[in-house]
């Protein structure tokens, strides 16, 4: 009995060494999972949590090829809704066709991204003043605000040019169904204002021309229409430097952009005081004719 006994107490002893490595083992292998970094390579979800990371839904548009350049305006350009910085310098074969001369010895001032009821009223009552007709290359929501504006523009005998709906630098890039859309509703509100004027000109914000502009607004009865003068009154360098440019590079024929909105326009009414006595002057000054050929 005794020997039973021994037996016994030696199994049960074994038995608790045997609980007590096991648990030992189990509490070593926990703590050595937790000082081994974690090796599984993260599912890749699309979606960064990084703040300095991309924001997909944010990024801009990839961008066009060469063949077809963007005319979106330039984040570092001047945040003006008038400034006609894109495509000034466009040599011949980007215009499209676009005139950029009156075809005449008669010289054309023109004036875009009105009408604005601070500056049109000035510049209307200074070709007054000098007996000059011009060209008002009009934006179809100052139109529609301001009709009483496009009815004194054509009161005084000038003539009236679709410059699109909202200034869309870009709008050459669309499909001819929304460029159309947007040059018809130009005209519907500029002829809300005077019905039956005649709008036979078309020009593209930013000198940004496409064929697809360009085509679309000849579907409309309208020509094209560029410049050859700009003294970048849309900058507002003051009325010395805009005189200074337009009365340096005018010659016969000659179509001059100016604004008479779309920013701080105060240098360019100042700038007429010189300009328009001094052109005069030198050459016969015209609205462009409403019957283009």
């Amino acid at each position: 009995m005794e020997a039973v006994r021994r037996v016994n107490s030696t199994a049960r002893a074994a038995g608790i060494v045997t609980v007590v490595l096991a648990a030992l083992l189990g509490s070593a292998y926990v703590l050595g999972r937790s000082l081994v970094p974690d090796q599984t390579r993260p599912h890749a979800t699309g979606v960064t949590t990084d703040a300095t990371g991309p924001h997909y839904a944010d990024q801009p548009p990839e961008q066009p090829s060469s063949e077809h350049p963007s005319t979106s305006q330039s984040a570092a350009g001047p945040a003006e809704a008038g400034q006609d910085g894109t495509g000034r310098d466009a040599g011949g074969d980007k215009l499209f066709g676009a005139h950029t001369d009156t075809g005449t010895a008669r010289l054309a001032l023109t004036f875009d991204d009105g009408p604005d009821p601070r500056y049109t009223p000035q510049v209307l009552a200074m070709l007054r003043e000098y007996d000059v007709k011009a060209t008002f290359c009009v934006v179809g929501e100052n139109a529609q605000d301001h009709p009483d504006l496009i009815q004194a523009i054509v009161a005084d005998g000038h003539t009236l040019c679709n410059h699109s709906w909202h200034h869309d630098v870009s709008l050459g890039n669309r499909s001819a169904d929304q460029i159309r859309t947007d040059l018809v509703r130009t005209n519907q509100a500029i002829r809300a204002a005077v019905p039956d004027v005649p709008i036979v000109w078309y020009r593209q914000p930013g000198g940004a021309w496409t064929y697809p502009v360009v085509s679309v607004s000849r579907q409309l009865g309208m020509t094209p229409l560029h410049w050859s003068v700009d003294p970048s009154d849309w900058q507002a360098p003051g009325a010395n430097k805009i005189a200074s440019t337009v009365l340096t590079q005018a010659q016969p024929g000659a179509v001059v952009l100016m604004h008479d909105a779309g920013g701080d326009r105060q240098g360019t009414v100042d700038a007429l005081r010189r300009i328009l006595p001094e052109l005069s002057a030198r050459y016969e000054l015209e609205a462009l004719p409403t019957d283009p050929t």
